[in-house]
């Protein structure tokens, strides 16, 4: 029986990963279609996480009236619907398309921190659409081509979907480090005198064994890592935020904005605190951006002040 399960549980992950791959070739404009058949399974159907998602929502703008805030809940779930088509979209689009949606601004901070010679911690954020971040690389000038550009993530436990994530991931050709790799890579970039500029999605919660502190954010006290913080402080580093919004169904703009230009230089927790007074402030501007579904703030022993009811 445990055989036959595993067989099962092959062909289902195959399967799944066919249709995947069968959908990345349509085009942006049929995907948004069966996008709006997921949000309405998600919403009214299965209605994913939706105490979770009112809990999270409510608590952090209490000012709202019921009808702006479930405006804003189903907005979230809308560009969660958008965000994976346009995940899978990722497979085959093209580059052209791709840089007419996903603009960034303010880029010369970074290239000016890389001609000086240091490298740059990009803090980001699970705000849509993350997952086009990384065609960033399309936007540097030739000169830049031996800069190492990467993203820090979480392994999936799945090999197969892996792999296909870290193929979507490496689309326009930045590398995907293990969250357990990272001092070690970036140390090996330095040592083989590679610049170098990382992505770290830093606003989830920590895991069992993280640096944590507690600060207030969207007016909660909340457990955040500050390992994005003590990585840079050790390499000499500087850091940066990429402000997200959205400006259209599959338009986006990240803008630049400078933490600080030597993480070494700052006391300890002074770059996280700026990171998520900046976060902050994205959120408070398009609330229906950031990913309201993750646990964020439920079910912590060490720390109960920073739990939230969600039932």
């Amino acid at each position: 029986m445990k055989r036959l399960s595993g067989i099962f549980a092959s062909f289902m992950t195959l399967l799944g990963i066919s249709v995947v791959m069968l959908l990345s070739y349509l085009p942006l404009r049929l995907l948004y279609i069966l996008s709006d058949i997921i949000y309405v399974l998600l919403y009214y159907v299965v209605r994913y996480r939706r105490r979770m998602v009112y809990a999270n929502m409510s608590a952090a703008f209490p000012e709202m009236d019921k009808k702006t805030l479930g405006k804003n809940i189903r907005g979230f779930y809308r560009n969660f619907s958008d965000y994976m088509v346009e995940t899978v979209k990722l497979l085959h689009v093209k580059t052209d398309t791709i840089t007419g949606r996903m603009v960034f601004d303010g880029l010369d901070i970074i290239e000016d921190h890389l001609r000086h010679g240091r490298s740059v911690v990009a803090y980001f954020a699970h705000t849509f659409n993350w997952e086009w971040a990384p065609s960033i690389t399309r936007d540097f000038p030739a000169d830049f081509s031996e800069v190492v550009f990467g993203q820090i993530y979480r392994p999936l436990r799945n090999e197969r979907w892996d792999a296909l994530m870290l193929r979507i991931r490496s689309r326009f050709g930045s590398v995907s480090i293990p969250k357990k790799m990272t001092l070690r890579h970036l140390l090996q970039s330095r040592k083989d005198g590679q610049l170098t500029l990382t992505g770290f999605m830093s606003d989830q919660k920590p895991s069992h064994g993280d640096p944590e502190h507690v600060i207030t954010f969207l007016g909660q006290p909340t457990r955040v890592i500050t390992g994005t913080e003590t990585l840079a402080r050790r390499l000499g580093m500087a850091a940066v935020y990429w402000d997200m919004a959205k400006e259209g169904r599959g338009r986006y703009r990240i803008t630049v904005r400078t933490i600080v230009d030597d993480v070494s230089a700052t006391a300890p927790g002074q770059v996280t605190d700026a990171y998520f007074k900046l976060l902050e402030q994205t959120i408070r501007r398009q609330p229906q951006i950031w990913l309201w579904s993750h646990n964020r703030w439920q079910r912590n022993r060490r720390h109960p002040e920073t739990n939230i009811r969600n039932d």
